[in-house]
């Protein structure tokens, strides 16, 4: 996921603003992580460079 992803992305639930916190990166890319909602304490996460931004009940095990 590259950071710039950032400046499009809102919370698929409530519509607030996200946060990303990166717990490896390659470059400027996202590999895993999490990206959370201060709105609604929704935590979405990343794995493999891909953000799961479906509703919980929809994401499986996560």
């Amino acid at each position: 996921m590259q950071h710039a992803l950032m400046e499009i992305l809102a919370c698929p639930l409530c519509k607030g603003p996200l946060e990303l916190l990166a717990e490896r990166e390659e470059g400027d890319e996202v590999i895993e992580g999490s990206l959370s909602c201060a709105a609604c304490a929704e935590r979405y996460p990343v794995t493999g460079g891909i953000p799961n931004l479906l509703p919980p009940e929809m994401r499986g095990a996560s």
